[in-house]
């Protein structure tokens, strides 16, 4: 009789802050060296961006050496639609049969290309997956541009929420973001929110141009990196200060009172 095969376990495994600004300091300044062992050691991976994956191996290869030559490596990426309308909003992807290597007894990895997987990144539909096959899921430790940016805000860290992209149309945003501001003032709730680094001059100008003057604005940028920086001003005082984004760093704003 054949032994029963031991499941593996799916880990979610945190990558630098640093993709697409062209900064990659060691990965040992940012990840833990349990984190980067257990990198090197998973030879099947799930990820955003196959390319991205491969970039971020190499460099764990320069800390500790791979258990496999990268090409040998088994890297699957999620499909474009769940890039695109998110993990709960692609059709009802079902992200099982990206889990069939655990059930044959090896690890998976789960990548972004920057942060913590499935955390305003897409992964949530793979851990969702392991959770109905019985699939032990392990969060490894590493960067959460979220997390860094309201520890850093001094807005509410005790309640407080992260609602995604802001809408493209001036119109649509400048309404979303005098709803965010009420939400945020009748309840003490952060609101927190990303957008595309390109974009981030057009949505700090909204925010100075919307927000009620006595509304605190934080915004992190460039987290982890040498020129991080991190800081929070009502309106009025910011629309006396220069604007701390531009359209190459990534950065996390924060509204509160």
């Amino acid at each position: 009789m054949l032994a029963a095969v031991t499941p593996g376990r799916l880990l979610l495994v945190p990558t630098p802050l640093d993709f697409g600004t062209g900064v990659a300091p060691p990965l040992s300044q940012v990840l833990p060296a349990g984190t980067l062992q257990a990198a090197s050691r998973i030879t099947h991976w799930v990820c955003e961006n196959a390319r991205s994956a491969r970039a971020f191996l190499k460099r764990v290869h320069a800390e500790h050496p791979l258990a496999a030559p990268l090409q040998a490596l088994q890297i699957t990426e999620l499909p474009r639609e769940v890039h695109k309308k998110g993990d709960h909003e692609a059709g009802g992807f079902d992200a099982r049969p990206l889990l069939a290597p655990v059930l044959q007894g090896h690890d998976v990895g789960l990548l972004s290309e920057a942060g913590m997987p499935a955390v305003a990144d897409p992964g949530s539909s793979v851990v969702r997956a392991a959770h109905a096959l019985g699939v032990t899921v392990v969060p490894l430790v590493g960067p959460a541009a979220l997390l860094l940016a309201l520890a850093a805000s001094g807005l509410n860290g005790q309640h407080f929420a992260f609602v995604g992209y802001l809408p493209q149309d001036a119109a649509a945003r400048a309404r979303r973001l005098r709803e965010l501001e009420a939400w945020a003032v009748k309840t003490g709730q952060t609101q927190q929110f990303i957008e595309t680094p390109y974009r981030n001059p057009a949505l700090w100008q909204a925010l100075l141009a919307t927000l009620q003057p006595g509304t605190r604005i934080a915004v992190a940028s460039g987290l982890t990196l040498p020129e991080a920086t991190c800081l929070t001003h009502t309106c009025t005082e910011w629309r006396q200060r220069a604007s701390p984004v531009d359209a190459r760093m990534p950065a996390v704003f924060g509204i509160g009172r």
